[in-house]
């Protein structure tokens, strides 16, 4: 009776709560009739990753990984993507305790380093440098796909995670709280098996995004091709002159991950732990054919063309390339990759893809299976996650959105070293102040939870946005060329240390630190408009230019900015040699 009594007495709130918890036990009742809680499509580094997270989260997770080959796979695997920045290895190192494998067996990279063409591209030394001239403190990683796999799938195994071998035919989803149903074929043999959740990693085979019609094309056209050859080549060898070899302080340009760029092209070269070299073409098709490269012999004669220094390199040894690949139109996203009514997600290339450049997919595969595994984890142990779902879905792919911005329609700018360079800087300190904070701080996960912060997001988006349609606009007015021989990327430049600084661990009080790198940020691009807008102004015989100036001091969004700056300068000055004018050179504060 006193029992009827309190359940009556209850609020409308608090029997929701009751209600919930009898829904979540019958749930896990049927929950126990499938085979296991998740079954993951795929055995690449996607899905083995969120395999671990998932059970360093929830250790009595049933997991079922289906891969489509066996491992361990060779160790010179073929994929696209062997360089992590600090985002990626910190979710290696950090969040799946793989510390000691990646300092053991890869190369510890020391960044991003680009030279930009000049003359025919005979003599490195002669092009400009961007690059660091020392290590940076947080650790990052060039690494060698097929041993880690191999040590993920090792790991695996030994947590229990199970392991099947075979090609996902079809998902059936369970309707009403049902399991869903996974056939997978080996050789004749059809299995079925059921699971709570699916998650699709598949790679670029696409699984549910072929069969949820998710599949999402967008307007970045790029292709690359690429391969490996078994050895190592040096770019820190390909030139004897005192003062380029003079520039760096500690490490070699072979450990950084080398960009050779050009109007619409860049180059990547990455040596790797196992001893090979990766090298691959990436090419806007606007500039350059994908017909022009896209066999060995056709890469190797369009190297011949726009990079003749590196193709009389790989000719030496040209007996020991191992592979070849192609990628056409390899940019994609998906109109949804979380779903938590139906229980389904999507991580890596299944679900998003947007260009090699910054090596952002191990960072979007990061971030995916943090919430992945916060959703997954939460719905297991009997909470409503549809609307959690629905909010890191959005967070996501908005996410993905402002950094396809970052690569869309700006190939153009990597034949025009000053833009380009600026635009480098600016990337790398928006990626360190913007996504490095949040994920470092495991924000990401905690939008859902604290959604006040979603405005400040879509700030910094849109001041994003905004700042790569200036450096579109900008190159359009460009004409010169630079004298400035090397650009250091980190060292000297005050605003870059304390970004990169503010980065590591987790900050005391994140919403101040997020407000400080805001507010640097936005001064960073005053500063920007600011230096070009003066630069330009003086270009009074040239019509297109003084259009463009005048349409930037019409916009509200960049006068603003400008104000950003020249208060915020007065007391906390940032360096300035960062931008690379052709008609002035601004030295460091």
């Amino acid at each position: 009776m006193d029992e009827r009594v309190q359940l009556s007495q209850l609020s409308r709130e608090a029997r929701e709560v009751l209600a919930q918890r009898i829904r979540s036990r019958l749930s896990n009742a049927d929950e126990s009739v499938a085979d296991h809680d998740v079954s993951i499509v795929g055995g690449g580094v996607a899905a083995l990753t969120l395999a671990l997270e998932i059970r360093r989260e929830r250790p009595t997770t049933r997991i079922l990984v289906i891969e489509s080959r066996a491992h361990p796979v060779p160790e010179i695997t073929h994929t696209v993507g062997e360089s992590t920045v600090e985002v990626s290895a910190h979710y290696l190192r950090d969040r799946l305790g793989l510390g000691d494998h990646l300092s053991t067996s890869h190369i510890r990279k020391m960044g991003l380093r680009m030279f930009f063409s000049h003359d025919q591209n005979t003599d490195i030394a002669q092009r400009m440098e961007l690059g660091s001239s020392s290590f940076v403190p947080q650790v990052t990683y060039q690494i060698d796909r097929g041993r880690l796999e191999n040590e993920l799938h090792r790991r695996c195994v030994a947590e229990g995670v199970d392991i099947a071998l075979g090609r996902v035919r079809s998902v059936e989803f369970g309707a009403e709280n049902r399991p869903h149903t996974i056939a997978f074929q080996h050789g004749d043999v059809v299995t079925q098996t059921t699971a709570r959740w699916v998650v699709d990693a598949s790679g670029r085979n696409r699984v549910l995004p072929r069969q949820l019609e998710l599949r999402q094309a967008n307007e970045h056209h790029c292709n690359a091709a690429w391969f490996r050859i078994a050895t190592e080549i040096d770019v820190g060898r390909w030139s004897d002159d005192p003062d380029w070899q003079g520039r760096l302080t500690e490490g070699d340009r072979a450990m950084s991950t080398n960009h050779l760029m050009g109007e619409g092209y860049w180059v990547w070269l990455i040596r790797l732990a196992s001893g090979a070299t990766s090298v691959g073409i990436v090419a806007d098709p606007a500039f350059h054919s994908f017909d022009d490269f896209n066999t060995l012999t056709k890469a190797r004669a369009w190297l011949r063309e726009h990079e003749p220094q590196c193709a009389a390199v790989l000719a030496e040894d040209a007996d020991l390339i191992r592979d070849f690949r192609v990628m056409k139109k390899y940019s994609h996203g998906a109109t949804k990759v979380f779903d938590g009514r139906d229980r389904w997600c999507l991580t890596g290339d299944a679900g998003v893809f947007l260009d090699p450049l910054y090596s952002s997919g191990l960072d979007l595969v990061a971030i995916g299976n943090g919430l992945i595994t916060d959703m997954i984890v939460r719905e297991l142990g009997g909470e409503d996650i549809v609307g959690r779902a629905q909010i890191s879905d959005s967070l996501f792919r908005s996410l993905t959105e402002m950094w396809l911005a970052i690569y869309q329609d700006q190939y153009t700018l990597m034949g025009t070293p000053t833009v380009m360079s600026a635009k480098i800087i600016w990337d790398v300190a928006f990626y360190w102040g913007f996504v490095g904070l949040l994920y470092m701080n495991g924000r990401f996960v905690s939008v859902a939870d604290d959604p006040s912060i979603v405005p400040h997001l879509d700030g910094l988006i849109a001041l994003s946005n905004r700042v790569q349609r200036f450096f579109r606009e900008w190159a359009a007015v460009e004409s010169g060329t630079s004298t400035v021989p090397f650009v250091d990327l980190y060292a000297p430049l005050n605003f870059m240390v304390a970004l990169h600084t503010a980065m590591m661990g987790t900050s005391p009080n994140f919403v101040e630190q997020f407000d400080v790198n805001s507010l640097l940020l936005r001064q960073l691009a005053g500063q920007l408009i600011e230096t070009v807008l003066a630069d330009k102004s003086a270009m009074f015989g040239d019509d297109d230019a003084m259009r463009q100036v005048q349409a930037w001091q019409r916009d509200s969004l960049l006068h603003e900015l400008r104000s950003t700056y020249r208060r915020e300068q007065a007391s906390n000055p940032v360096s300035s040699a960062w931008i690379v004018a052709t008609s002035l050179v601004l030295q460091s504060s």
